[in-house]
């Protein structure tokens, strides 16, 4: 348990200095003034173009993955799908049970650090 709890807390202080990291690139170079408003740059909508594409990105608890698929007419996409982490690591939950005593499923489900959140999609 200690050493999730230190995982855990090394997270945060890692968080903490993108933080920190993005407050020093707002108060710099990206800082609003009369020649420069950051909100300019950037399109009101974006229009993909006619495509399907899969980003995936690593999190603490496994990977999360977003599929897209756009048809190139609308700014909203024809299809949007997220792959959940915890919905991944909980279909192991078969194999890590076979065998074992009712009372470490409590053990196993624990270990798994599963959101039930997720899961439900």
């Amino acid at each position: 348990m200690l050493d999730r709890t230190w995982v855990r807390v090394r997270e945060i202080h890692e968080s903490l200095n993108l933080m920190r990291q993005c407050l020093d690139k707002l108060e710099g170079e990206h800082k609003r003034t009369r020649e420069f408003d950051p909100q300019a740059v950037i399109p009101k909508k974006i229009r993909p173009q006619a495509q399907e594409i899969y980003v995936r990105a690593e999190n603490p608890k496994g990977e999360l993955g977003f599929y897209f698929r756009a048809d190139g007419k609308s700014d909203i996409p024809f299809r949007c799908k997220v792959r959940a982490c915890s919905f991944v690591n909980l279909s192991i939950l078969p194999d890590l049970c076979k065998g074992v005593l009712i009372a470490d499923l409590i053990a196993i489900l624990g270990s798994i650090d599963i959101v039930l959140g997720e899961v439900d999609r």
